[in-house]
This record gives C-alpha cells, sequence and structure tokens, in this order.
C-alpha cells in the first residue's frame, strides 16, 4: 500500500523546502518530491516543519514516575538515587508495561518515533527470576508496540555495587538485586534469548565500570560485537566513579573500558561528563558516539559535558532524556548548545541543523536503526511535523524553521508523529493511546499505592 504525505515544510538535507511530496511504501520512504506546491490528491496534508523522526538515545522509563517528586528540596545525585531505588522495587511486569506504554506514548507526542531503553530492572524484588527471565525487558518491547514507536532494549549488565579490584566488586545491595545476573556470562545467556521484531532491536550495556568489574567487560563487549549490536554505557557521570576507579585500577573509566575493548563506533558513551584531554582523545579517535543529555545533568547536578570537544575529536553525538525530568528532543539539543554557550561565555558551537541530525540521524544509528532518522528515498518512513504558528513559533521566516525548531519550538507544538508511514500523533493527539495523561497519572499511581 502506498500512501502519499504533503509536506509544507521539510527539513532536507540542511535546508528547508517547501511544498515536498514524499511517497511511503512497506514503511519506507519510495519518493522524495520538492516543488510540489499544493498536495496532491488523496495526500495527507502535514503544516508545519517536517523533520525526521526524534531518536531518543537513553531513556529509563520507570524514572518518569520520579517526576515532580525528586524535584522537592536539595540533595545530590546520590540522594536521588535512592528515591529511584524505591519506585524500582515495586516494579512488576504489568505495572512496568502499564507505566513504560504511557511514557512511551509521551515521547510520541513529543515527536520522538525510536527509544533507546537503557533496561536494568531484570528480575522480581530480592533477585529471582521472573518465570519468564526476560520478562521485563518483553513488557518494554510490546509497551513501544503499544504506543506505536521502535526501541532499543539496550540490555544492561549490572553486577556489583562498587569497584573493589581487577577481579570482582563489591556485593549488590538488597534493592540492586533484581538488576543483577550474578556474571556476565549469565547476563549473556539470558539476554540472548531476547529475539528482534519488526519494531524492536536488542542491544547491550554495562551500567557503568561501578557495576560490572573490569574482567567482565569483554564478556559484554563481545556479545555485542558478535551481533553487530549497539552497546552502550553510563561514563564518569560522577566524579565519585572517577576517584574510584582510579584507586583500584590506577586509571580512568574511559581508559578502563578502552583496555578492555569496549571503546568502538558501534559503543555510546552516556553523558561522559567528567573526562580527562586523553579520555577525549580515546573516544574520538575510536569513534566511540557520546549520548548527552542535558535536562537529566542539569536536573542531577551532574555538571557539563565537553560535547564540543568531543565531537571535534571524532565523537558523534547524540541526544537523550535519560531519567524524564522533561521529554522533549528539542530542549535536549538545544540546552547542549547553551550549555556551551554558559561554559565558554561564546555562542554558535553547532548549527541548528548539527544539533537536529544529533536529535535524528546520529541518534537513530546510536540504536542501530540504519537508514533512519533522515528524509530521502530508502528511509525509514519515521517524522514528525512542527507547529510554524504557535506563541513560541509564529514570526520566524520559514527558511528558519530549523533555527525556529531548536531555538524556540517544545514538544508542546510537535502536531504529527508518524512511524513507519502510519499516524501515531495526528493534530497533536496520540492515536492509539487516547488519554495520555491518565494513563501516566494511573500508572505512576500505581507504583505509589
Amino acid at each position: 500500500m502506498t500512501q502519499t504525505y504533503w509536506l509544507e515544510h521539510a527539513w532536507l538535507d540542511s535546508f528547508v523546502e517547501p511544498g515536498v511530496a514524499v511517497e511511503v511504501a512497506d514503511g519506507k520512504i519510495a519518493v522524495v518530491r520538492k516543488g510540489a506546491d499544493t498536495p496532491p490528491p488523496g495526500a495527507e496534508v502535514l503544516r508545519g516543519l517536517t523533520i525526521p523522526g526524534l531518536a531518543n538515545a537513553h531513556s529509563h522509563a520507570f524514572h518518569r514516575a520520579l517526576r515532580g517528586t525528586v524535584q522537592v528540596g536539595s540533595g545530590t545525585f546520590w540522594t536521588w538515587r535512592e528515591v529511584m531505588y524505591s519506585f524500582a522495587d515495586r516494579l512488576t511486569p504489568e505495572t512496568y508495561h502499564a507505566l513504560a506504554r504511557a511514557v512511551y506514548a509521551e515521547m510520541a507526542l513529543a515527536g520522538v518515533t525510536a527509544v533507546g531503553e537503557f533496561h536494568y530492572v531484570h528480575h522480581a524484588p530480592g533477585g529471582t527470576p521472573y518465570a519468564d527471565p526476560n520478562a521485563m525487558g518483553e513488557a518494554l518491547i510490546e509497551a513501544a508496540a503499544d504506543a506505536g514507536i521502535r526501541i532499543t532494549l539496550l540490555d544492561t549488565a549490572y553486577l556489583s555495587s562498587a569497584i573493589v579490584n581487577e577481579h570482582t566488586g563489591k556485593p549488590p545491595n538488597q534493592q540492586q538485586l533484581r538488576f543483577c545476573d550474578g556474571t556476565a556470562e549469565a547476563w549473556a545467556e539470558r539476554c540472548s534469548v531476547l529475539k528482534e521484531r519488526d519494531h524492536a532491536r536488542i542491544g547491550a550495556a554495562i551500567h557503568s565500570v561501578r557495576a560490572v568489574p573490569a574482567r567482565q567487560l569483554a564478556t559484554v563487549a563481545r556479545w555485542a560485537e558478535e551481533r553487530r549490536a549497539p552497546l552502550h554505557v553510563h561514563l564518569s557521570e560522577q566524579t565519585a566513579e572517577n576517584d574510584a576507579c582510579r584507586a583500584a585500577h590506577g586509571c580512568t573509566p574511559t581508559r578502563l573500558l578502552a583496555d578492555h575493548g569496549v571503546l568502538g563506533p558501534r559503543t555510546t558513551a552516556v553523558h561522559s561528563t567528567h573526562l580527562t584531554d586523553e579520555d577525549i582523545a580515546l573516544l574520538g579517535g575510536s569513534t566511540t558516539g557520546t549520548c548527552m543529555c542535558p535536562t537529566t545533568e542539569r536536573d542531577l547536578a551532574d555538571g557539563i559535558g565537553p560535547a564540543a570537544a568531543l565531537q571535534k575529536a571524532g565523537s558523534p553525538l547524540s541526544l537523550g532524556s535519560d531519567s524524564h525530568a522533561v521529554i522533549d528532543l528539542l530542549e535536549e539539543a538545544r540546552a547542549m548548545e547553551l550549555n556551551e554557550r554558559l561554559r565558554t561565555r561564546t555562542r554558535g558551537h553547532w548549527t541548528a541543523a548539527a544539533l537536529l541530525r544529533a536529535a535524528t540521524a546520529d541518534g537513530h544509528a546510536a540504536l542501530g536503526w540504519d537508514r533512519a532518522g533522515i528524509l530521502e528515498p530508502g528511509a525509514l518512513a519515521d517524522f514528525t511535523t512542527i507547529a510554524l504558528d504557535s506563541v513560541r513559533t509564529a514570526g520566524p521566516l520559514p527558511r528558519l524553521g530549523a533555527e525556529t525548531a531548536v531555538f524556540a519550538a517544545t514538544a508542546a507544538d510537535v502536531r504529527h508523529t508518524v512511524v513507519a508511514g502510519r499516524h501515531v500523533v495526528r493534530d497533536g493527539a496520540h492515536t492509539r493511546v487516547p488519554d495520555v495523561p491518565s494513563a501516566l497519572a494511573d500508572a505512576v499511581e500505581a507504583l505509589r499505592a
């Protein structure tokens, strides 16, 4: 079946083009025709600026339940973590599916067409496996299907609570037991059972050098390499992580990952906040990607990572909403530039086009989705339309739509989201989850009970 969409304005190859007709067949873009001044007969009309679907490259879906709660009072990353553990302890496959379905629907409303779910809540409280050892991961995959978006399930190895030495780590605490498979080999055996689907890819993750002992890093990296799957890792989010790694291993976490074969073009380091010059060179020289999560990094008072220096060194940039303090990839893109302005007191580190690429094509690449995040023949027919006539976006010339989208628009300005050629969000309303706010409220309340 072929469907034609008429895009009032479209972001194509770094430029905004007026009047673009896009023909979709079998979930992919078949034809892109410029200069279509009027909609072809029978075409779906998308008014505003249409860009490729946004890729949320780093998500912890259950963290959405913390929104508003963890913003009360003061504290640190470590006090935030205790609240997070309390919510994680209440999850079941059923409640996680309900929450993730609502969260992924919220993402679709924000123009997200693919999510990278950094998934580590594997077992029942206390660490007992479910009858299906991947029940929690399957709940997330099903939730993404129900919400109409793609998912890369980054199944995460989490084996220890702290670094001890090269061979071992401190055993997980009571709250971390449900994250833990015991060994990297047991982790690999469990997640090897997971199957990919049309809307789902299976990748791997190392939670951190704190949570995976050095001698087990290579097992996770090898699993991903053999499957040519994406591999993600939290890196140097906190200075305490760096200090512990130096004390145990005499090197930074980045050097440790490099020495154990973790870095490379299919690997993405998340946060990369506190790096040395050598760390930046190691990541860039190996073309390891970097996923920045500015809204979470500022919410948790992590710091500002050296995104510009990493990209200059050769590290592709992607973006994620991580803890979901907000779900707005346009804000993540804007914040990356504005953070760099605050740090350097100069403007214009990235063009609007470069920031959009981080949120689209480079994000999809980090999640293992080939031929995605671009509007051209052969690519996945995933795109989103941003209103150019809201109180935030009205006024600028349409040819400045990319600048308007990045520096003025918010998730509230998303009017349409199309995945595999099918409307998931139409005129600002989700087509599969009719009342997303209620779904979110009910799912979060279930975890408070």
